[in-house]
């Protein structure tokens, strides 16, 4: 079966790759650099350039393709919050979200499923309140974005496809992601809790994103709204303190939350200071079996 993916070249696209490649996948990579996709992926599978706004030069691929899966967009924390950079971060995810419901809609034999890529930065910060999927939209930029980001598939409802839209918390990878950021000052030993610590974090291991993703592909039941996260959110203090014990280090310098905003500006709002205690309520009524359910374990594996 054929498989379209486009941010296959990202961090959570490489790893889903992979996963479907093991599964005998035809995966069909649509990307800005077919050539470095190739010496990536290698001969397995199909990079075909992509300007992430149109339908030009891959529709032929989506004719009798199983699914789409769409993570394109910009990098949330790739740079500094500047004016630009906000417009592209919400312009990357619409534009390419736009051309996959285009290819959809001209296709006479339509894929079977669509699995829009979503974040649960729809959520914006919420303090202690229990957040599942059922929960209302928050305010802010990226909540913003994010509706937006899952309207432009909408669309794609009405043509016989079924959606699920991929709210994927903050994914923990080894050498990859956030993690690597997190970890470091830890590993100088200057490591410590961002603002007051108080504020929820939910996550979730890589190998865990991936396999929900195919769970999700496979799963002809699964449609609408998905939380990726694990099902044991935890106070970024405790965060900060269990990965300072999987690799010794202590977890003693907090950093003010006036110093982040002053650094980071808008950003650190809603990224590291930011509180969600997000559970995963329709995967686990599906039964859904987390590899990592909790922390620890799931460090240990990506630190150790």
């Amino acid at each position: 079966m054929r498989i379209i993916i486009t941010g296959a070249t990202g961090f959570i696209g490489n790893y889903l790759c992979k996963l479907l490649l093991e599964h005998n996948y035809e995966i069909v990579v649509l990307t800005r650099n077919a050539s470095k996709a190739r010496k990536n992926f290698g001969s397995m599978v199909t990079c075909v350039e992509w300007d992430a706004r149109t339908n030009n030069g891959w529709q032929e691929y989506v004719e009798g393709a199983y699914a789409i899966i769409n993570l394109a967009g910009a990098g949330i924390a790739d740079n500094l919050w500047t004016e630009s950079y906000k417009k592209q971060i919400l312009e990357s995810r619409v534009s390419a979200t736009k051309a996959v419901v285009m290819a959809i809609e001209a296709a006479d034999e339509k894929p079977k499923v669509l699995l829009q890529g979503s974040a649960t930065g729809i959520y914006a910060s919420r303090g202690d309140e229990v957040l599942d999927e059922s929960s209302a939209k928050g305010d802010s930029f990226l909540a913003d974005v994010v509706d937006e980001w899952e309207a432009a598939a909408k669309s794609v409802e009405k043509m016989g496809v079924r959606v699920c839209y991929l709210r994927t918390g903050v994914v923990l990878g080894k050498d990859e992601g956030i993690l690597k950021k997190l970890s470091l000052p830890f590993k100088l030993f200057v490591g410590g809790t961002p603002g007051s610590g108080k504020q929820w974090f939910s996550w979730i291991h890589i190998e865990d994103e991936v396999n929900i993703i195919f769970h999700l592909l496979k799963n002809e039941g699964a449609e609408g709204v998905y939380n990726l996260v694990s099902p044991d959110p935890l106070r970024i203090a405790d965060f900060c303190q269990q990965m300072g014990s999987v690799i010794n280090r202590p977890s003693w310098i907090p950093v003010p939350a006036f110093m982040l905003k002053l650094v980071m500006g808008q950003m650190a709002e809603e990224t590291a200071l930011v509180s969600q205690r997000i559970l995963p309520r329709r995967l686990m009524e599906n039964g859904f079996r987390f590899s990592y359910p909790s922390l620890k374990p799931a460090l240990q594996d990506l630190l150790d």
